[in-house]
């Protein structure tokens, strides 16, 4: 007997079929198995995920009205070559790069990169050393002497390539060097490619959520009177690393307390804590490559009624987001359900004029996003396997030890309703009885 994981999928139990071959595992997905290497289970074959992530974008590559894709964002060259550099504080879409045809992949990469992606990436054949792409005379030397001799070779001096995110001196000096070729929006193309995921990225998910898990489980335990923001995001950062997560969903992790989530202050300082305190933690983790977001609101000491009715709303609209994550309902579907549950508590004016949900994966904060009222936004049929984090936060002023409330999951789009692949509780002290 098989038993249904996440996606709906039956697992197998392992009997082999009349050739002897024992079919895939279909439960990969459906918790984190550990993230070790292994011979006594099967999990995530990493080489098998890079390369299916690389089919599905050469498929989109070669339905697009684009001949190659030349890609500069950190999550995309992570996405197709498996790329894990090292990252400078805002330059992260001028380090690396990747140009991908529907038969050949280059990656164009830091100096500092180089021998070792030659050393322990075999998979990758063609790489060059490329500067920072920022400062105006060296994007011209390497647009001129490695990035269009590429192109070239490839047959791509003329015709169409889609590009994602660089700097304009990047796009002035393509259009010097290679004056037939027309540039175009390859992101959204990628955007696509990621949205959905498959079950082996769905399982790095579920490790990097058991990470985030952990990391807010330890800044909970730091909490207390006379402790600072700072501290709390301390122990967390040191459990994150522990685990052998690579980095936290926020560059500025968000630890907020008290009147500094009224309005919300969304990066941690040295405030100290006080007792009726609400303290909100927003860290999560990324794990080979894949984020998880969750965030979680805790009591430090007793709370006041008005703390405790703002929770349980907050509480009850993402109980109800989580409910509308269903294949066949919209982005706008899930920001409704959220807004008439906070209207059940007379509360539906207050949450934060921001989204309240955006999609995650090997991006921290991707297309589609939820509740997005700026002009633009787009409605998005949701799809089983898309995964976003929701968040809705509601904060009203004038409450002492702040009355601001956010929680957040990230949640898997599946048949019958979303599934948390976050799973850390919540304070009980803070919720009303129904």
């Amino acid at each position: 007997m098989g038993s249904e994981n996440v996606l709906g999928l039956t697992a197998t139990n392992g009997a082999a079929s009349e050739d002897g071959r024992v079919p895939p595992r279909a439960d990969l997905a459906a918790y984190g198995h550990g993230g070790f290497v292994t011979d006594y289970e099967a999990r995530i074959d990493m080489n098998a995920l890079r390369e299916e992530r690389l089919a599905r974008a050469r498929a989109a590559l070669a339905a697009s009205d684009f001949d190659a894709l030349l890609t500069w964002k950190d999550e995309n060259v992570r996405f197709l070559t498996g790329l894990r550099a090292q990252l400078i504080q805002g330059k992260t879409a001028l380090l690396n790069g990747c140009l991908l045809t529907e038969d050949h992949l280059v990656l164009f990469v830091s100096g500092g990169e180089i021998d070792r992606v030659r050393l322990v990436m075999p998979w990758i054949e063609e790489v060059h050393a490329v500067p920072i792409m920022e400062a105006r005379g060296l994007v011209a030397g390497a647009v001129a002497e490695v990035i269009a001799p590429a192109l070239g070779r490839l047959g791509l001096a003329s015709g169409s390539l889609g590009l994602d995110e660089l700097s304009y001196a990047q796009v002035l000096e393509l259009g010097r060097a290679l004056p037939e070729l027309a540039l175009g929006d390859g992101d959204a193309l990628m955007q696509g490619v990621r949205a959905v995921k498959s079950d082996a990225e769905l399982a790095v998910m579920q490790e990097a959520s058991a990470i985030a898990e952990a990391v807010t489980a330890s800044a909970i335990a730091a909490i207390g009177p006379g402790v600072r923001e700072y501290d709390v995001v301390a122990e967390a950062m040191h459990t994150l690393y522990r685990l052998g997560g690579e980095m936290a969903h926020l560059a500025t992790p968000f630890v907020a307390s008290g009147e500094h989530m009224a309005p919300p202050n969304r990066f941690s300082s040295d405030k100290l804590i006080r007792e009726g305190d609400l303290v909100f933690i927003d860290i999560g983790a990324m794990w080979n490559g894949y984020f998880s977001d969750m965030g979680r609101t805790v009591i430090c000491g007793e709370p006041s009624r008005r703390q405790q009715e703002v929770f349980t709303a907050v509480h009850a609209s993402l109980a109800a987001a989580t409910e509308a994550m269903r294949p066949g309902n919209t982005n706008d579907d899930v920001a409704a359900a959220v807004r008439t549950a906070g209207g059940r508590y007379g509360l539906d004016d207050s949450f934060l004029s921001l989204f309240i949900g955006h999609g995650v994966g090997i991006g921290a904060n991707e297309p589609p996003y939820v509740g997005e009222d700026l002009p633009g936004a787009e409605t998005v049929e949701l799809k089983v396997g898309m995964t976003m984090a929701i968040e809705p936060l509601i904060w009203l002023p004038g409450e002492r030890g702040g009355a601001g409330v956010r929680l957040e999951d990230t949640v898997l789009v599946a048949e019958g309703g979303g599934v948390a692949l976050t799973r850390t509780s919540f304070d009980r002290a803070l919720l009303l009885e129904e």
